[in-house]
């Protein structure tokens, strides 16, 4: 059975990049979300085994949308997605419990590489 994967990104495009490469790559994508709070109910609904949370989104960004996710389910694996320059936002989300972080623009063989890790 292949991974399931939550995709949340507030750019429609950064979400169908990241689906491009999982779903060529094996990996089925269950769900997208746009913000964070549309995240967390995902999460709850979908079960997925890896999120990949974007870090600057309206309504809910993905700092308080992966706590949140992490109060559902303590072994959550969220990989979270960020720009360049959000080193320190980057280290509030690894210490909110995020297991990877990838930077946009995407590199495939990056992505997976985090998602292989952490999947394990």
């Amino acid at each position: 059975m292949s991974n399931k994967v939550l995709i949340v990104d507030d750019a429609a495009f950064m979400r169908m990049m990241i689906k491009e490469i999982l779903s060529k790559n094996g990996f089925n994508v269950v769900g997208e979300a746009s913000d964070g709070s549309q995240a967390v109910e995902q999460y709850k609904e979908l079960k997925p085994d890896l999120v990949t949370m974007d870090i600057t989104m309206p309504e809910m960004d993905g700092i308080t949308a992966l706590k949140e996710i992490k109060k559902i389910d303590a072994s959550a694996k969220v990989i979270m997605c960020s720009a360049m320059g959000q080193q320190a936002m980057v280290i509030d989300a690894i210490q909110a419990g995020a297991k990877d972080f990838i930077v946009k623009p995407f590199q495939a063989d990056r992505v997976l590489e985090a998602i292989k890790k952490t999947l394990g």
